[in-house]
């Protein structure tokens, strides 16, 4: 079981190292963290993927509302949320792949952003599922390095908001 944890909490400095400490001595497990500043400057905004069971997940929001440096938590699972993930991902290519490499971009919504004679840089921007089938995708070519944003995510929009 997956829920997401949108935490707003105060930008200062060992805050992140507080929350990630609270996981770590409890042995939860953080699927998925981001972290940025708001609209804000004094805020910043932590999105935490976690997945256990159900207890486990109330849990993880009992003990993050006691700390101090958070002024508030959201919670919701995946289908109450949108959420995007940001992908660059390295890849080699020859005269052979490149055709089809590009197709996949064009496919899943890729952007290629950065090309040499023998490599390129694909951008992609998408739920964390894209991403994944995006990956298994390009495992046939030579993936040379990958970086991943992990999730952000917000509720959906609700008329009665």
């Amino acid at each position: 079981m997956n829920r997401i944890f949108s935490v707003l909490v105060e930008n200062r400095s060992g805050v992140l190292c507080k929350v990630a400490g609270l996981f770590s001595r409890r042995c939860f497990n953080i699927d998925s963290l981001a972290v940025g500043e708001t609209d804000d400057a004094q805020v910043s905004c932590m999105t935490i993927v976690s997945s256990g069971t159900k207890q486990t997940l109330e849990q993880i929001e009992k003990q993050l509302n006691k700390k101090l440096d958070v002024i508030k938590i959201k919670t919701f699972e995946s289908h109450q949320a949108v959420s995007r993930e940001l992908m660059l991902v390295k890849v080699k290519y020859n005269k052979s792949n490149r055709r089809d490499i590009m197709e996949t971009c064009e496919v899943m919504k890729a952007e290629i952003v950065d090309m040499s004679k023998n490599m390129m840089m694909i951008q992609i921007c998408d739920t964390p599922e894209k991403i994944k089938l995006m990956l298994s995708m390009l495992a046939q070519v030579s993936i040379v390095e990958v970086a991943r944003t992990g999730t952000l995510a917000l509720s959906k929009c609700m008329e009665a908001e």
